[in-house]
């Protein structure tokens, strides 16, 4: 038998056009936060790499002065990656331990993701990092106008670097794009393109596994507001007309600002609640009946559950778009707070119909979430 090799820890790295992504990598591979890192790129020319960082070329892999090796995406991520773990495990490249991946422009990170995730072979030897998105102050706004693959890398995402900041005249547009982005993603760490490298990485599931106290932020159920922060729902309000509900303000995590942008008015936060523990089996039919009913409008899913099989030790989970990470039992709980939490980001999808379906699998009656 053979051991399990340790899973090498993957960053995806994905951004606006013209965000300064090479920029950034050519920091981040000077970073000794970093070194022994593999970067895969679309392409060596793309991202001009400082030419003092380079030491030997084979045909599509670079190695860097700083131990880190570079190497291009062939024909797909799939076969490349499968070729770099050969010649990990004949001794042929140098040990890495860590990859980082760099997409081209406006991609939907979510392709990538499944891949990751779900392709066998790689999911043993991989375990994602986190997805970081590069966000440029000066065109962020109209990019995230006219894209809606910008909208779901910022969705994605778990850490935001903000760049070009300095290129704006006016601070209000930056503070605007500020709270864009946190309405998009609430709760997401925006940092500044001078962060450095260990601030970049782990961010992911696995990672909070081993730092329970960090599951809150991650969760940013507050981040969602609650009715003190709603400010009218007028774009919102025929959706909850027709079902005679009373309509609490906790959804909208959308209305930190009076003039909610209208391309991302169709996508909101909300949290799901739950006081008792419910069964693993219903979560996981919860789930799956959710995902293929609307599997299109899910975004994104972070949550930590109280299974009534073993309410010591909450279940961490976390979905892009339909692709569900495995889940982590924690060893305890972050805080007292032992309530199963769920944030949902979805676009086009009444919430209180979640909420309904969410009630119907605890077996009771819905009631309003958090405030």
């Amino acid at each position: 038998m053979t051991e399990k090799p340790t899973p090498i820890p993957l960053t995806l790295l994905t951004g606006f056009l013209g965000a300064g992504k090479t920029t950034l990598l050519n920091r981040l591979l000077k970073d000794p936060g970093l070194s022994d890192t593999l970067v895969i790129v679309n392409e060596f020319g793309e991202i001009g790499l400082d030419h003092q960082l380079i030491e030997g070329v084979e045909e599509n892999m670079i190695l860097l002065a700083s131990g880190c090796l570079c190497c291009t995406i062939r024909d797909d991520l799939i076969i490349t990656l499968e070729d770099l773990l050969r010649r990990l495990d004949n001794g042929r490249v140098a040990r890495f331990k860590r990859v980082v991946i760099e997409t081209t422009g406006l991609a939907d990170p979510a392709p990538i993701l499944n891949v990751l995730i779900n392709h066998p072979y790689l999911a043993l030897r991989f375990r994602l990092d986190g997805v970081v998105t590069l966000v440029d102050a000066v065109n962020g706004m109209a990019t995230l106008d006219a894209h809606e693959e910008a909208r779901k890398q910022v969705i994605t995402a778990d850490r935001i670097v903000l760049t070009k900041t300095d290129l704006l005249d006016d601070p209000a547009q930056a503070e605007a794009l500020r709270q864009r982005l946190a309405a998009l993603n609430p709760g997401i760490r925006l940092l500044s393109p001078d962060a450095a490298a260990d601030t970049l990485i782990s961010a992911g599931l696995y990672d909070l596994g081993e730092r329970p106290e960090a599951v809150r932020d991650w969760l940013a159920v507050e981040a969602l507001g609650g009715p003190g922060h709603d400010h009218g729902h007028h774009e919102h309000d025929h959706a909850h007309q027709h079902d005679g509900h009373h309509h609490h303000g906790h959804g909208h995590a959308h209305h930190h600002q009076h003039d909610v942008n209208r391309h991302d008015e169709n996508i909101r936060a909300f949290a799901l609640t739950a006081e008792t523990p419910i069964n693993l089996a219903s979560f996981e039919l919860f789930w799956t009946l959710l995902r293929s009913t609307h599997g299109s409008k899910l975004l994104r899913l972070k949550g930590l559950v109280a299974l009534s099989e073993n309410p010591d030790q909450p279940l961490l989970v976390h979905a892009v778009q339909q692709i569900l990470h495995e889940p982590l039992l924690l060893e305890r709980w972050p805080d007292a707070d032992r309530r199963s939490r769920l944030v949902l980001i979805v676009k086009d999808l009444d919430e209180t119909m979640v909420q309904r379906l969410w009630a119907a699998f605890l077996g009771q009656a819905a009631k309003p979430a958090m405030a």
